[in-house]
């Protein structure tokens, strides 16, 4: 099994040394580096091997859109995991333009936080975004396939099946997404199954993008 190369960067020390033994616990882990600011960042990553940069959104030196740029942009495959205080969808949308993997706010839980490093080390997208007043089960969706004839009629959502997108959304498993909502595989597949029809969307990503446009995330 190999190791996924980490890069912490946050301004607080504190929380640096948090992370660092969280993730150096894992078997699978290994800390190759920190930065304080975002222009350390992008040099440290230069300067080591890395497969994912664990990245604040407010720290010292340039904006945080920027150092993503120049980190997709310079150095060999990092991806980006966004680990922030923001739960601002605003926040989500500049960090996956400029090339962020993943996003994820520092109230989530640490099986979450090693969760989206592994899926996103894996080339996956990892999104947790709590959004406060907003019900368990989102909104109900509505959505025209691009391949709709013009005047098609929108097809609605059912509360199980954008529970269902939100999860495929942030990276987890079908199996991982019918253990967290107590169903069997199959019933997720159908679902899945289900989400394609309506959205005339078919891959993770497209899903994914979906997910992100229409505020589930």
């Amino acid at each position: 099994m190999s190791t996924i190369r980490v890069l912490i960067a946050d301004d607080h020390a504190v929380l640096r040394a948090g992370l660092r033994m969280l993730i150096e616990a894992q078997s699978d882990m290994q800390v190759v580096g920190e930065a304080a600011d975002g222009s350390e960042t992008v040099r440290r990553a230069g300067e080591v091997a890395v497969d994912v940069v664990l990245l604040d959104l407010t720290m010292p030196g340039p904006p945080a859109s920027v150092t993503i740029e120049r980190l997709v942009r310079l150095v060999p495959n990092p991806r980006v995991l966004v680990l922030t205080m923001h739960d601002d969808p605003v926040y989500l949308r500049t960090a996956l333009q400029a090339g962020a993997s993943g996003y994820i706010v520092k109230k989530a839980a640490d099986v979450e936080l090693l969760s989206a490093i592994r899926v996103v080390q894996g080339g996956g997208a990892f999104v947790n975004l709590t959004r406060p007043g907003e019900a368990a089960g989102g909104p109900e969706m509505r959505h025209v396939p691009r391949d709709s004839p013009a005047g098609g009629q929108p097809k609605p959502l059912s509360q199980r099946e954008v529970e269902v997108l939100r999860l495929l959304a942030q990276g987890h498993t079908n199996q991982e997404a019918a253990d967290r909502l107590a169903v069997s595989i199959k019933t997720i597949e159908t679902h899945r199954k289900r989400l394609s029809d309506k959205l005339g969307l078919k891959s993770r990503a497209e899903l994914f993008r979906f997910a992100v446009e229409a505020r589930l995330l």
